[in-house]
């Protein structure tokens, strides 16, 4: 597998150099998920504080859990595809499909139970997940394809 950061010296085609894995590189989809929650320190504020001009303290509140939920749901796609590259690509593949599922699904259960257990407002908690997964979502597209890095395959 192929791992960004790294730079073994080994041959390249058309400008595109293919390197060994380190074990000290992170896996390509766990350094994309976690830059993807590091944007979420800057739109979840902004979310937050929308929700509490238009709904108060509990609508900031259930933005907060709204937006950590959405965070937590990258950082477990990254690990989830991370370790799938892992394995094979019909592996990687299947996360991937099957694991967006899932992983909608979590989230979907998450905010239940947080609404079940919690007292919080739950409008301001579905809309500002489905807005923060969408801002996030864009965001990290938009970066990925704007990158002069753009060594984002992995291969064996």
């Amino acid at each position: 597998m192929r791992r960004i950061g790294e730079d073994d010296g080994g041959p390249s085609v058309e400008g595109t150099a293919y390197h060994r894995p380190s074990p000290a590189a992170a896996p390509i989809e766990a350094r994309i998920a976690v830059e993807t929650v590091r944007r979420a320190l800057f739109v979840g504020p902004v979310l937050v504080g929308a929700a509490w001009a238009l709904r108060g303290p509990q609508g900031a509140v259930a933005a907060a859990i709204g937006v950590a939920v959405v965070a937590g749901n990258f950082l477990l796609s990254g690990v989830v595809l991370s370790r799938a590259a892992a394995v094979s690509l019909r592996v990687y593949h299947a996360a991937a499909l099957l694991g967006f599922v899932i992983r909608l699904g979590l989230i979907t259960l998450m905010m239940l139970l947080v609404a079940s257990v919690f007292e919080v407002d739950r409008p301001a908690l579905g809309i500002t997940a489905v807005a923060a997964y969408l801002t996030l979502l864009t965001w990290e597209a938009w970066a990925l394809t704007r990158s002069p890095e753009r060594e984002y395959e992995w291969t064996n």
